[in-house]
């Protein structure tokens, strides 16, 4: 439990950094690349090559492939076209994708998790009535790519961890998380990127090498290690912990102005989502398999 409280404090000033000091500014690829990069530096060195079991590299290649490399990507497009505290709010469905992901594993079909969606729609439309547009959408639709693929992670990793124990501790097999997050961004970076939008001061040089080393490299070993520990319920609680943590953050250092009735009732609609799920899994809920 710990561990997901540190790294939710962490997390809660990333999204703020990003969204004021690269969004816009630094290549959406190219940051994600470098967060890449900087994080593997970190755990290479001390990843254990020989012993470890070969499907265990495999799944942890595809793990961090869809935690690491198509969440962030999608996470720092999505900034180009929503505020912070959108994309917070938006990131607040994870748990619904975590039981979606639990749900398909085990062969189920809740039909509660899609009246859930429904009603976390709506409730984004609320927070942007006024002018929504395709871009908004767009960023909608980027931030379920990043929900999904950040819960997939965390499932996998769990389940990977109980299929193949090991008496080698968790960080001496998590260097290959890295690798296969850059198998997406290099790529990624390589076809898309922008090479005329390359951090060119200082302070946006800091920012990509804290999100590197701290929140990439030490906040994603130490989530997926608390993730692990804990229940399905915690994680999901801690998942949502970090939309107002991040929040406060926001509002309170860089973006006093928001309409905050308006987050605030597009919020709770999205909050409503997310019990309409918890309904969906308490005992006597109709599933079928």
């Amino acid at each position: 439990m710990r561990y997901l409280v540190f790294v939710t404090v962490l997390w809660a000033f990333s999204f703020s950094l990003i969204g004021e000091y690269l969004a816009g500014q630094v290549d959406s690829y190219f940051a994600v690349l470098t967060r890449i990069v900087i994080a593997g530096l970190v755990f290479l060195p001390m990843t254990r090559w020989r012993g470890v079991e070969p499907r265990f590299i495999q799944g942890m290649l595809v793990i961090g492939a869809l935690q690491f490399g198509i969440t962030y990507v999608c996470l720092y497009l999505s900034f180009s076209v929503l505020s912070v505290p959108e994309v917070l709010l938006f990131t607040i469905l994870t748990p619904l994708h975590v039981t979606l992901i639990e749900d398909a594993i085990n062969r189920r079909f809740n039909p509660w998790a899609l009246l859930a969606a429904v009603v976390a729609v709506f409730g984004a439309a609320i927070i942007r009535f006024d002018h929504i547009s395709a871009d908004f959408y767009y960023g909608f639709f980027l931030l379920q790519i990043a929900n999904a693929t950040f819960a997939a992670g965390q499932v996998f990793y769990k389940h990977l961890l109980q299929r193949f124990p090991s008496p080698i501790p968790q960080h001496r097999r998590f260097g290959y998380f890295y690798l296969g997050a850059l198998a997406v961004a290099l790529p990624a970076f390589l076809l898309f990127g922008n090479s005329e939008k390359l951090p060119h001061t200082v302070t946006q040089w800091t920012v990509l090498s804290w999100l590197g080393l701290v929140a990439s490299g030490l906040g994603l070993y130490w989530w997926n290690k608390g993730a692990s520990l804990v229940d399905g319920g915690t994680l999901a609680v801690m998942n949502n912990a970090l939309v107002p943590a991040g929040l406060l953050v926001n509002l309170l250092l860089w973006n006093r102005d928001a309409d905050l009735l308006r987050l605030s009732i597009g919020g709770a609609v999205i909050a409503l989502s997310l019990f309409i799920t918890r309904q969906g899994m308490m005992p006597g809920a109709k599933v079928s398999g």
